[in-house]
């Protein structure tokens, strides 16, 4: 097996300590000591939205996701058209649409078989008037939810929002559910609650997470509010819109292409037996920080609306709550990254802000990823706001700045 990256690697670091941001600032280089092992640590303002503006095709809600500019970086360095990207923990599938948008092939995994729900689709793109005469078929007019509901939906609305439901399990059990249907199904998934008129419900939380039955009622008490009537078809065809809005027939294409070749996992990322040996270019990935992130408790609506128990699902998500048992999985994860990555190949593994910053991920990440097999080349950490040269890199090791990501870059030889 050779190496294909366009950057070779010897070039990596040439490349990162070369670069400036599109103010002209200069990338600052440092050492960072990790027990035995010293690596170069990068920090500049690599990528931003203003920079490159992101398909609006990846506006899905989803909790602890990336914005689409940083697998973008690493897809545009480290891969050719044609090569696979990977994501083990996919989340909303950031990673695998950047990658088929750019012409990548993609392969992707997440233990939250919702993760297929809401990416899958969108290798699909609908055409708005396939969308629209779809939704005409389906009937409005449905039975109360089998849960309470009332306090996010109005009883007309819940009846939409069930007899939606109803179509689409229906459709699934026959296995004569299409791509349009599944589109309808994502977006559905993704308008079920929020703080605008442009969801189901009434004023909630973010779209990103669900609160509690118990909760919505606090929320109506303190803020005087009863659930108004919400046009779910119309409101799933504005999304629709809005979705494919920033899509160029070239993109389209990339991405029905990818979504031919694509496989989209559900299970454990420490174990892909589906996915081939040495046979990914980059994976580019943010796995689930310790127990910061409640995903069943955000998804548990989701997960009603598209039958799914979200008691079986919480326990498939990796939800380690102490830092030996988040080393001790991501070991698993990533001797299994290091078999499926070609030789020549690269993960790009972001590893956040954790408790404030008291934990640094990646003094634990680059040994994990070293007794695997691969070579560190580096952290890369994004640093998106800047004012003069003299005080950006005032600020000690970053940890005070916003919208800071920090990737750990690792080679296969």
């Amino acid at each position: 097996m050779t190496c294909r990256s366009p950057i070779p690697e010897d070039n990596l670091n040439r490349y990162l300590r070369a670069f400036k941001s599109h103010a002209d600032i200069p990338t600052l280089v440092e050492d960072m000591v990790t027990g035995p092992v010293v690596v170069p640590k990068y920090t500049n303002e690599f990528w931003t939205s203003r920079q490159r503006q992101a398909s609006s095709i990846h506006e899905i809600s989803y909790r602890a996701c990336f914005k689409p500019q940083l697998p973008r970086f690493f897809i545009d360095l480290l891969t050719r058209k044609g090569d696979i990207v990977y994501d083990p923990f996919s989340g909303r599938g950031t990673t695998v649409i950047e990658a088929g948008i750019s012409g990548r092939d993609v392969y992707a995994n997440d233990a939250n078989p919702l993760s297929r729900i809401m990416t899958e689709p969108r290798f699909s793109p609908p055409g708005i008037a396939g969308v629209e005469k779809r939704l005409a078929s389906i009937p409005r007019e449905g039975e109360r939810a089998s849960i309470k509901l009332s306090m996010f939906y109005h009883p007309d609305t819940e009846k939409e929002i069930v007899a939606l439901r109803d179509y689409i399990l229906k459709k699934k059990a026959e296995c004569s559910d299409d791509m349009i249907d599944r589109w309808i199904a994502m977006v559905a998934t993704n308008r079920l609650t929020g703080h605008s008129k442009g969801f189901f419900s009434v004023y909630t939380l973010p779209p990103n997470q669900a609160v509690s039955p118990q909760s919505q009622e606090r929320i109506n008490k303190k803020r005087h509010q009863t659930p108004e009537y919400r046009d779910t078809h119309h409101i799933i065809l504005n999304k629709t819109k809005s979705l494919l809005r920033i899509l160029s027939p070239a993109e389209k294409k990339n991405l029905k292409r990818a979504g031919k070749n694509a496989r989209l996992l559900s299970g454990n990322a420490q174990s892909t037996p589906e996915i081939p040996d040495t046979s990914i270019q980059l994976t580019v990935t943010s796995p689930p920080f310790l127990d910061i992130v409640q995903y069943r408790e955000d998804n548990w609506l989701r997960c009603w609306f598209n039958g799914l128990d979200e008691k079986t699902i919480g326990e498939q998500i990796t939800m380690a709550r102490t830092l030996d048992e988040w080393t001790r999985v991501m070991g698993s994860v990533f001797r299994e990254l290091y078999r499926i990555t070609r030789i020549g190949g690269f993960v790009a593994f972001e590893v956040g802000e954790v408790r404030k910053g008291t934990i640094r991920l990646e003094d634990h990440v680059i040994p994990l990823g070293i007794t695997a097999g691969f070579i560190c080349r580096g952290v890369v950490i994004n640093q998106q706001i800047f004012t003069k040269t003299s005080n950006i890199w005032g600020v000690n090791n970053m940890a005070s700045g916003t919208n800071t990501n920090r990737i750990v870059i690792f080679y296969k030889s």
